[in-house]
């Protein structure tokens, strides 16, 4: 869950927000910080509800592109794009070994595909459904998949637009098959997925 503090960033630099991160990080385990569209987020850890459907996600990816590895560790973006935003998604698909020597903050450009998966708090929507999908494209990540637990949905989120969002939104009702378009081309069959739902 992430809970979005409304404060304005204009005089904060990504610097002091790396720094504050850190700090944090240090002293409480249980949350990590994000900063997207000018605004510090407290990301907690989540239950097993919310981890679950990403477990699934991984072995789902795991059988059909060996080639490829999905992070759940909370592995932190660089979506300078919007705003000098740091941003991190439930889970990231990459090729294997990517993040080595990166550090807490990777650069995106070899992200395939960054994951989302709704919480049952307040800021869901703004959080999953507007602001990270304008991050993640605007930072041209390929695809960006929101499991929507909320609505019983899956969306695919894909042609990224360098001056905001994705073109193409595709949603498939949790039960359902979609496809991942490339680079990504992976099929998923998510009737799994309705067990996390609620």
């Amino acid at each position: 869950m992430t809970v979005m503090a409304e404060r304005t960033s204009s005089r904060m630099s990504v610097d002091l927000f790396e720094r504050m991160a850190e700090f944090a990080a240090s002293e409480d385990e249980t949350v990590r910080f994000e900063f997207i569209d000018g605004r510090i987020g407290l990301k907690k850890v989540t239950n097993g509800n919310h981890g679950e459907p990403a477990m699934w996600l991984v072995f789902q990816c795991k059988h059909a592109r060996p080639d490829l590895t999905l992070n759940t560790t909370g592995q932190g973006l660089k979506v300078e794009a919007y705003r000098k935003g740091r941003a991190r998604p439930d889970a990231v698909l990459t090729r294997v070994g990517y993040f080595t020597d990166q550090g807490e903050w990777a650069d995106p450009d070899g992200v395939l595909m960054a994951v989302e998966i709704t919480s049952y708090d307040a800021d869901t929507h703004r959080r999953d459904r507007v602001d990270k999908p304008r991050a993640y494209a605007e930072a041209g990540i390929p695809v960006y998949l929101l499991i929507d637990r909320d609505h019983h949905t899956i969306l695919v989120h894909s042609e990224p637009d360098p001056e905001g969002g994705y073109a193409d939104v595709h949603t498939v009702r949790l039960g359902g098959k979609v496809t991942l378009p490339m680079p990504v081309g992976i099929e998923l069959d998510t009737a799994e997925l309705k067990r996390w739902a609620d």
